[in-house]
């Protein structure tokens, strides 16, 4: 993971040292009696307990096994996993294709009632044709998965599409300028996608605003993000995907929106960029 990711996952990854430090206490363990009972060297406990080396779930094991404290075992083992979960790495995340990785967000989206997203380079998923996701998971797919399940994959993704319709929740887009002339796919492609985010900026319960390029910009454009209530944070990386729950980290992101959100531009004056953008498609 990189170190610049989050600290919300050194967090997580802290406090699951913290209480297996605190099994080991318990049991009057000192880190050469622990390691010596696990088969380890000393220095294994130290990483492990000062969250510098993540355990394994056999690790987990032994170390529960070497305090008298099986019964907490699965706990420990479900808190790894948690924390494993927070930064997914593309490979093991697509490792059986991509249309795995779209159906597992689904519960998320179905869940949330307030979604934030903003996007400096691809128009996000909620907002994508069916022709725009067919290029953009082919890319994908031909970049760094070997199953091609691209027709699966474009099919959940427009089946997740239905949160927009359905249920009493709201949305706010927020796109760069750039983002309109991508040159992803061709131009009726490219059209088509222009055209369908003017019909979904119309409904009641959506709000797509555009952050215009201009000279003197105030806040640059940053990786992109969604945020899910006030309650996580993900984040798209070139090497995999972040999940945010950390409250000090998902302000960080929500402030990050509202000040792209004072920049952007929405009705008339986006649907004229969206016009000019389509216009030099022709």
């Amino acid at each position: 993971m990189p170190q610049s990711a989050s600290s919300s996952v050194q967090q997580a990854r802290q406090l699951l040292a913290n209480r297996l430090r605190e099994l080991a206490k318990d049991a009057g363990l000192d880190g050469k009696d622990l390691a010596a009972l696990c088969g380890w060297h000393p220095s294994k406990v130290s990483r492990i307990a000062t969250a510098k080396t993540q355990p394994s779930e056999d690790d987990i094991r032994a170390w529960c096994a070497a305090c008298d404290a099986e019964d907490q075992t699965a706990d420990l083992i479900a808190s790894l996993r948690a924390v494993e979960d927070m930064w997914v790495s593309w490979r093991r995340m697509e490792r059986a294709g991509l249309r795995r990785a779209q159906e597992a967000r689904l519960p998320l989206y179905e869940r949330t009632r307030w979604f934030r997203a903003y996007s400096p380079g691809l128009f996000p998923g909620l907002l994508q044709t069916f022709g725009y996701t067919e290029d953009v998971l082919r890319g994908v797919q031909r970049r760094r998965v070997s199953v091609d399940d691209v027709a699966d994959a474009v099919a959940a993704r427009m089946e997740r599409q239905q949160v927009l319709y359905e249920g009493h929740r709201r949305f706010a887009f927020l796109v760069e300028e750039s983002t309109l002339r991508n040159g992803l796919g061709d131009a009726e492609t490219q059209a088509e996608q222009l055209d369908h985010l003017t019909d979904v900026a119309a409904l009641a319960n959506v709000s797509v605003g555009v952050v215009p390029t201009r000279l003197g910009r105030t806040r640059m454009p940053v990786e992109g993000f969604w945020i899910f209530d006030k309650a996580q944070v993900n984040v798209e990386l070139v090497s995999g995907y972040l999940t945010i729950t950390q409250p000090s980290e998902v302000a960080a992101y929500a402030d990050t929106f509202a000040t792209l959100a004072d920049m952007a531009v929405y009705g008339d004056k986006a649907r004229a960029l969206l016009a000019r953008a389509r216009s030099s498609l022709v």
